[in-house]
């Protein structure tokens, strides 16, 4: 029978692996007591052998998703860095790991090569895969995976089956909905609700944001912060 895709949360995982969360008093650097504060982000490195991942010894947040779904823009926005990622208006350009260091060190963000472009080879397209996946199974800091959706449609076959990866191997993720600016308030209450039916979790698990109009950056941070808590609440 096809496996379900649902999320794994932090407190999930923590009672999978044997490990307790801890509450903390303060809050981490870079971050209010309610959200992470991005302060300054760059570039760090390429990488295209998932076998020669860098070790930066802090926590990295990946993102996934369709070479069209504006994983760089997502990123630029989130960290208010509008040149930090590479964007263009041909989909795949992404086609290594791309790393960027978050307020001095605090965690790395990780932007995965797109996955589902169809003007590339087949060989191309199995090369991304390989390298995506190698990289989920062999890091050793990666703490969660940010998958991005465009709310506009129904989740894909290669949606949905990185998302059945994702929960196969333990790794928590995070589900967010892009272009928002697209649909009015009404059609992205829909389509929200209409993603988390097709992938299996709460409407409440699926964050909504737009890139153009500046929408959703808060939820998002706050989502940031409670992952970057639960790690280090489990060390």
């Amino acid at each position: 029978m096809r496996q379900s895709v649902r999320s794994v949360s932090d407190s999930e995982n923590s009672r999978r692996n044997g490990t307790k969360r801890r509450a903390f008093a303060k809050p981490a650097c870079g971050t209010t007591a309610n959200s992470m504060v991005i302060k300054n982000a760059k570039f760090l490195i390429s990488v295209a052998d998932p076998t020669k991942i860098p070790d930066y010894g802090v926590p990295e947040i990946a993102f996934a998703g369709k070479s069209n779904v504006g994983k760089s823009s997502f990123i630029n926005f989130l960290t208010g860095n509008g040149k930090l990622a590479r964007t263009s208006a041909d989909p795949g350009r992404t086609r290594l790991l791309n790393y960027f260091g978050i307020n001095g060190g605090e965690c790395v963000f990780v932007d995965l090569p797109g996955y589902g472009f169809a003007k590339v080879s087949k060989s191309e397209k199995a090369g991304w895969g390989a390298m995506i996946e190698g990289y989920l199974t062999t890091s050793k800091n990666l703490k969660n995976v940010f998958v991005l959706l465009d709310v506009r449609h129904e989740p894909t076959a290669d949606d949905k089956m990185l998302l059945n990866f994702l929960y196969h191997y333990n790794i928590p993720f995070t589900v967010i909905a892009t272009k928002c600016d697209k649909l009015s308030r009404m059609q992205q209450g829909k389509r929200r609700a209409d993603i988390a039916s097709a992938i299996g979790i709460g409407v409440q698990n699926v964050y909504t944001v737009s890139a153009l109009k500046k929408t959703g950056k808060e939820e998002i941070l706050e989502r940031l912060d409670s992952v970057l808590y639960s790690v280090k609440g489990t060390e």
